[in-house]
Formats: structure tokens, sequence, C-alpha cells
């Protein structure tokens, strides 16, 4: 490919909406383009990459008796009713109707599609296990589409569907899938990325787990334990707190507290730390806007995660009204009257000399004991897990908080879908059985933005040459000279004649032009002819992150080009 012909822009200045350095060097490099918020155009080569890195996922998908398949990019909204999820699942699936008014879907995810495929197929025993995977483009609207590739609209997914007759074929399956994940990390370039348990959210299921790629610009937070090896997504970390309790109880107390409102105001006033203060957070579910109040330990804040999977709906903060009872800023939980679900966090069982509002206006109680005052309270996980708080693996204080990004997703899912669906098998002894299912997840475009933000610099992406969109970036400087111009151009011959992957820079501009657009193509090794390199019978080799060099004769430099990306590919187990 020669660069002059290459469709799309390069430039220097750094768009001023990108708020992370994949999604800027990718459009500076002219990788892509913005269509809408968050749709993307692909050039040349934002798409050898991607096809690529979509190459790799198909060889460890086979690897392990994948069988690809293309499921419906529009699906009739019946299999989504079967489910259940046409109800549950929000404005994020767009649906609209066909000519014939005939309710359909955009596919977003296809759980049901994959169980529809092979429920005909899976009515014996003996047909299992097996997988079915695809790899498609998809449309999710996004509420706040950001950072480029990394959170988008319209994207291009892996996704796998594996199909047993018991959890423990599942679970066999599961850690062997998980370990094929690592191996395509490994491949492009990731070894870093690390799994982390995982909230299943509207995939369902009992088990998942989240692969992350650790950055300082990533927008999930996960909780790592620095003593052993508990590593788990923020929204299903659990919390534990030691829950301390004085050894003589105060008398329950009414203070009077002018015009404070915040938890910490309430605790200053109060002399009062805040640890030792109950707090009261409130929500309403979407569906009927009934109001849920969680008291929960003042220092903590509420895994909205965890209380959605507890209630089975959806929520949001609420808006206290003077008709709902709840007198904001001074809402306890004694002698709370109304119609509420009223919740409490463990971090608040068996505490006491607690302070919480008095469901009075400008009044606090002091002396709370829970055991004492709210005999009837039962107690469960909603908070969040805090930097240095106790690992509930080890139950050492050993917890750290890190920011990553999501580069793909497992899931157990049981039967969840199988029995909705009632796609059924027979077993040995006749019996009908549900099938139980495993879901595996890799967002494409979001593995390469992840790649180029792991590997970069300040002037471009610096791509492992398993993904690279060529292998060897060749740049004649001085093209008008035409020793330099025969040269370069039989060099160009023979390494595309050898197989290697050749992105061929022969314009006449200036050195400086030429070396800022090689580093935004990020190509792993520049090759660079030059009147001062012809004259002393050298080509000279250069690694795109700096860390080699080499300065072969002119006669030799395909057979040392052929070595170093040989020793290259070697490296990265290719």
């Amino acid at each position: 490919m020669k660069l002059e012909k290459l469709v799309g822009e390069r430039f220097r200045e750094r768009p001023s909406d990108c708020i992370i350095d994949s999604h800027a060097l990718m459009l500076r490099g002219g990788y892509m383009k913005n269509v809408a918020n968050g749709i993307f155009s692909s050039y040349m080569p934002l798409k050898r990459i991607t096809k690529k890195i979509e190459q790799i996922l198909r060889e460890e998908m086979d690897s392990i008796d994948g069988q690809e398949v293309q499921f419906p990019v529009v699906m009739p909204a019946s299999l989504w009713q079967e489910s259940g999820r046409y109800e549950s699942i929000g404005k994020e699936m767009v649906r609209f109707n066909d000519r014939g008014g005939s309710p359909l879907v955009l596919g977003m995810t296809h759980e049901e599609a994959a169980v529809e495929l092979v429920r005909d197929y899976g009515q014996s025993y003996t047909k299992y296990p097996f997988m079915v995977y695809q790899i498609q483009t998809k449309f999710r609207d996004e509420a706040r589409p950001r950072a480029g590739l990394i959170r988008v609209r319209e994207f291009t997914m892996k996704d796998a569907y594996s199909f047993h007759t018991n959890q423990e074929d599942l679970e066999k399956y599961y850690e062997k899938c998980h370990k094929a994940y690592e191996k395509i990390y490994k491949r492009v370039g990731l070894p870093q990325v690390i799994s982390v348990a995982s909230d299943s959210g509207m995939m369902g299921g009992n088990l998942s787990h989240e692969f992350m790629l650790l950055t300082p610009v990533g927008e999930d937070s996960i909780a790592i334990c620095t003593e052993c090896d508990y590593r788990a997504n923020m929204e299903a970390a659990e919390c534990i707190v030691s829950c301390h309790r004085d050894s003589i109880s105060e008398k329950l107390t009414l203070v009077y507290t002018p015009d404070i409102h915040t938890i910490k105001e309430v605790c200053d006033y109060l002399h009062c730390d805040i640890k030792t203060s109950c707090k009261a957070v409130v929500y309403q579910r979407n569906s009927d806007d009934s109001y849920v109040v969680l008291f929960i330990r003042g220092d903590l804040e509420v895994n909205e995660t965890k209380l959605t999977n507890y209630l089975g709906c959806d929520i949001h903060p609420a808006i206290i009204t003077e008709e709902c009872g709840l007198k904001t800023g001074y809402i306890g939980p004694v002698d709370l009257k109304g119609d509420f679900t009223v919740l409490f966090d463990r971090s608040l069982e068996g505490a006491n000399n607690l302070s919480c509002g008095a469901n009075r206006c400008e009044y606090h109680y002091t002396g709370l004991d829970m055991q004492r005052d709210i005999k009837d309270a039962e107690y469960h996980d909603f908070a969040k897990i805090q930097e240095g708080g106790i690992c509930p693996h080890c139950l050492k204080p050993s917890i750290t908080v890190s920011r990553g990004i999501e580069v793909g997703n497992i899931f157990q899912l049981g039967t969840k879908y199988t029995k909705s669906m009632n796609m059924t098998y027979t077993n040995s002894n006749g019996e009908t059985k549900y099938p139980v299912m495993g879901c595996y997840g890799i967002g494409v475009g979001r593995l390469a933005a992840a790649i180029c933000e792991a590997h970069h610099d300040d002037y471009g992406p610096i791509w492992p040459i398993s993904v690279a969109p060529w292998h060897i970036h060749l740049c004649a400087v001085r093209c008008d000279d035409s020793e330099v111009k025969a040269y370069a151009d039989k060099l160009y011959d023979d390494l595309r004649n050898s197989g290697i992957e050749v992105i061929y820079d022969d314009r006449r501009v200036s050195a400086g032009v030429m070396f800022s657009d090689a580093d935004l193509l990020g190509v792993p090794f520049r090759v660079i002819v030059s009147p001062r390199n012809i004259k002393q019978g050298k080509v000279e080799i250069i690694s795109r992150d700096k860390s080699f060099s080499a300065s072969p004769s002119m006669d030799f430099a395909k057979d040392e080009i052929l070595k170093i990306l040989a020793n290259e590919k070697r490296n990265l187990s290719l």
C-alpha cells in the first residue's frame, strides 16, 4: 500500500473533545471519522487492525470447538417477549415496527437468537455440549457515549454461547473459555489484562467475570486485594466492615439541630465521628415511583447495582415531595411512618450510640441502638467497598481501588433463557430437562482502543505486530533522488513478495512530515531509505517504540527485516 493513496487525513492538533489518548490519536491518525454521537466510520488502518483482532478471536474460539454462525441484526420482538427482556430492558434497545406493523428490535445482544437457532437441534442429550459464536455489528442506544471506541452505540462484538446438560459441564467449559480469553489478550499485546468477578446485570446468571485493562482513564472501578488474589468489579465487590459496639448504650435522645441537613453538618454539630452516624439514602422505583429508604453507616456509599439486584427492578434517586411524608435531611429509622420499602445495610448491624434523623424537621437523635430501637431490621450488603477496606477473601484491610477498561466478559447464564424460551432436551432416562448456558463476549472496537491506550506515546500509537495495520513502514526520504527511489521501490516489491505487509511512503514531502505520519500510523518497524544511507550502503531500521535500531547493508536488508519480524512474532507467541 502506498501512503499517498491512503484515504484519510492525519493532523497534529489534538481534538478538543477527546478525553482519552486513544480517541485523540485515532482521529489524528486517520483511523476513523465521527458520523453521529457514538457512531464512527472506519478508515483502512483501523479496518486492518480490527480484521486481525477478529481473526485471533476466530482462531481461539475454534480452538475450543466453537462454530461460527450468523445471527440476524433485526429480530422479532416475540423472541425477547419469550425471554421477558422486551419489557425489562430500557431505552438502550431500539424497537420499531416493519411496514406490516410487526414489532421488531435491533440486536444489542443475542442470547434469544442463540436459543432460537439451536432449540430444535438440541432436543437430545447426545447433541451436547456445543458452542456457537458470531462476530457482528450491533446497536445499543447508550445514554452517554464517550471516549471514542470505548463506549459507543454501534459496535462489533464477538459473542459466543455454549449449551450443556449440567452445571458441572458448564463450569469446565467456562474455565476453558477463561483460558482462551487469557490467550487472546496475550496475542493482541495485552498480557496485563486481569479477570475480575463482576455483576451479571441484564444478562442474568449466577457467576460472571470481566476482563479489565487497568488504566487511570478506565470508566470501571475494580477492587483489588494486595494480600491475596481477590479482584472484583466495584459493582459486585462485597463490602465488609467491622461493626463497633460500645459496652454501654446511651439513651435515645432528641436533639435540636437547626438548619442542618447533610451528614457532615450533623456530625460536626454533634461532635461525633461520621462512622457513628446512620444516614438515609432515598430512591424511587422506575416502574411506579414508590419510595425505597435505605439506611447505611454515614461514611459509606450505596452500591446502586447491589440495591437494584436486591429489589429486582430499576431505580432512580428520589424526588422527595411534601406529600410523601419524608423530611429531607432528617430521615431516620425510628418511628418512620409511610408507605416505604425500608432497608438496612449490614454496616449498621449491632451498632449502638449512633446519630440519625428524627423524622421531624430540625431534629436528630443521638444514642440510637439498632438492637434495641430497630428490633425487626434485616441487614443486607448494599455498600460500596472502599479503599483500605476489608478483603472478602483474606479478611485483611488490604483493598485498593483501581480504574480499568472492560475488554471482555463471560457469564454462566444457567437456565435463564432456555427455561423462559422453553428449550428442552431429553436425557438418557427419557426425562425432559432445560440446557444450561454460558455466554462469552469481546468488543472488537473497544479492544482496539484499549490496545492503543496501553501502547502509545505522545506522537501516536505503538501497535503490537499481531494487530498492527502493517508490519513495516517504508520511508523513502528524498524520493526525488533516483538512487533512493530505485532502491526503495525494489525493497518494497521484495518485501511484499515475501509476504510482508508494507505501507510505503514515497511522497515528496519533508522528512519531518513523513516521520510524523509514521508515528501516527504506529507500524512496529520503520525502514528508512535516504541519500545518506544509500551513500553508506546501509538501510536504517527503527522500532516504533525506539527500543531497537539496526543498520544492515542494502544487500541484506530484506533478510534482516524478515528476521526481526520473526523474532517479534515469537515474543507474542504467534
